[in-house]
């Protein structure tokens, strides 16, 4: 694989930048990784990206995929030595997932191709990264350390629509020298996915549930990360930092890079696609950190040609592609069949558009100014224009969802959550000759009671029959796979019911109501 930077003598050199220009110097990987957050607000990027010739990538298909993933980050030149990463990736990507493939793909024809992304212990794409980041996160911390660096431990908080909660439960419990809160909308996400973050075990572990939607919990979370009192206070009183494991974190970001650059190593080894012939990647998005790691593959040599974002009722994402303004002043935040979308704010979109106004940490500021203050920002019309020559985007809506789940397993015999219908019908919609690779977020049994209503042609606002009503989420799951013959649930979401529910807290949505409850829970730790 072609290294544009020599790690022997320039190790360390590729250092982060602040997507707001407030954070004074660039700053190592180890250190963007245990930070999350950049002081001011500001999301790290690296100072450069890696170049890869289509020999390059074609060649990661002869190495596992453990292997695969060291090579990228060997290549991105992160200041951890290169047996580190290799033993940090073995551990990430072993028997933890169900299939030694990691990421498999599955083509429904020719043209038209599922990434399975859920083949890990929660069942969802977030562990494709989470199972990574707690690795590479304790060991950066490490080595800060032993360079005198760093004399405290730290405090993960998560704010999650559904998947990423449990995710990074899994993924940082029993970690050393770190402790984790989850957050999630009360109501707002399935039975199987609460039931997940519950039940977890772990000392260093908690869960709360938050009155109020997920954006309630994602800009509670940012003010509490902001608050230079409250993390005085950690670090008197507790010797702790926070740090955050959403896509907000880069650390969270680099191992979704890799499976798109895999992926189509894939495709081409499999005969599916010829070295350099472009694909279009269709993501079910709704925080945009699945979809910018597509473009940043992209930028680093993966014939990919459009990317499409495909959008559920909450069409943030798809107005703003298709604009160029981002407005939630008057917005509606919509329940829907696929929740781990039902976002309105996007954090990662300020990662993009730093990429797309050349990095322009100015306009930035000023577009985040805006949407905090206005909830609403305009690009510039270079920077759209970038917008609309990378994206092309489409909303689906919840009946649709719904069809096309049924419709997919009637033509194809293949169960999708919903999701990954509504990637597949934006796909649709949107594709032109390119071969389109669907990434596929979650195993369909996360999704029992939408999957259930699409294949018995039932409205997304339709209760569910009385007897149905009554199963537990797992209860149901068994049922649809009688009905449908796809008894492949994975062990994680078949055995909930029998795990221990150890929390039921539920708090306010508040920035002195979750300080409050992390105090709390440091406290008993």
């Amino acid at each position: 694989m072609s290294q544009p930077i020599d790690r022997a003598g320039a190790f360390g050199q590729n250092l982060y930048l602040d997507t707001r220009g407030t954070g004074g110097e660039p700053i190592s990987f180890t250190k963007a990784v245990v930070n999350g957050l950049a002081p001011g607000g500001g999301l790290y990027v690296p100072e450069q990206l890696p170049s890869l010739s289509i020999d390059d990538i074609a060649a990661l298909a002869e190495l596992p995929y453990a292997q695969r993933a060291a090579a990228i980050y060997r290549a991105f030149n992160i200041d951890l030595a290169d047996e580190v990463i290799d033993e940090l990736m073995e551990r990430a990507y072993g028997n933890n997932f169900d299939t030694e493939a990691v990421c498999p793909i599955t083509s429904l024809d020719e043209s038209t191709h599922i990434l399975e992304l859920w083949h890990g212990p929660t069942s969802a794409f977030k562990d494709m990264a989470l199972q990574c980041l707690p690795h590479f996160f304790s060991a950066s911390a490490e080595h800060l350390r032993e360079q005198g660096k760093l004399d405290h431990e730290f405090m993960i908080l998560v704010a999650t629509s559904g998947d990423t909660g449990k995710a990074a439960l899994e993924g940082f419990k029993g970690v050393d020298g770190v402790s984790i809160g989850v957050l999630f909308p009360d109501g707002g996400v399935s039975d199987i996915q609460r039931k997940q973050m519950v039940t977890t075990t772990g000392d260093n572990v908690c869960v709360w549930a938050v009155r109020g939607n997920f954006d309630d919990c994602q800009t509670g979370v940012k003010r509490a990360f902001s608050d230079d009192v409250f993390a005085e206070e950690l670090l008197a009183q507790h010797a702790i930092a926070l740090s955050s494991a959403n896509s907000i974190n880069w650390g969270r970001l680099l191992p979704q890079v890799v499976y798109y650059i895999s992926s189509y190593a894939e495709l081409v080894a499999a005969g599916k696609v010829q070295p350099g012939d472009e694909i279009d990647v269709c993501v079910p998005t709704g925080n945009f950190g699945n979809i910018l790691a597509a473009w940043y593959a992209k930028q680093i040599g993966v014939p990919i040609g459009m990317l499409l974002c495909a959008s559920n009722d909450n069409r943030v994402l798809t107005d703003f592609i298709n604009t160029g303004t981002y407005d939630i002043s008057d917005r509606e935040f919509i329940l829907t069949s696929s929740p781990s979308m039902d976002i309105l704010v996007s954090s990662n979109l300020e990662r993009q558009l730093f990429e797309l106004t050349g990095r322009n940490a100015e306009a930035i500021s000023q577009w985040m100014v805006d949407l905090n203050e206005k909830h609403c920002f305009r690009v510039d019309a270079d920077t759209f224009a970038r917008v609309r020559e990378n994206f092309s985007a489409d909303s689906v809506d919840n009946a649709t969802c719904l069809a096309t789940i049924k419709a997919v397993l009637d033509e194809h015999d293949y169960l999708l959550d919903p999701h990954t219908a509504v990637a597949y019908a934006a796909a649709q919609n949107l594709r032109g000759s390119n071969p389109v690779l669907i990434a596929s977020t979650a195993h369909w049994a996360k999704f029992g009671d939408n999957v259930y209503r699409a294949l018995h042609d039932m409205a997304p606002a339709d209760p569910l029959p009385t007897d149905v009503a009554a199963l537990t989420g797992c209860q149901l799951n068994q049922r649809i796979a009688e009905e449908t013959g796809k008894r492949d649930i994975p062990a994680g979401l078949a055995n909930l019911d029998a795990m221990e529910v150890r929390f039921t807290n539920v708090i306010d949505s508040n920035v002195e109501a979750i300080e409050a409850a992390a105090g709390e829970f440091l406290s008993r730790s």
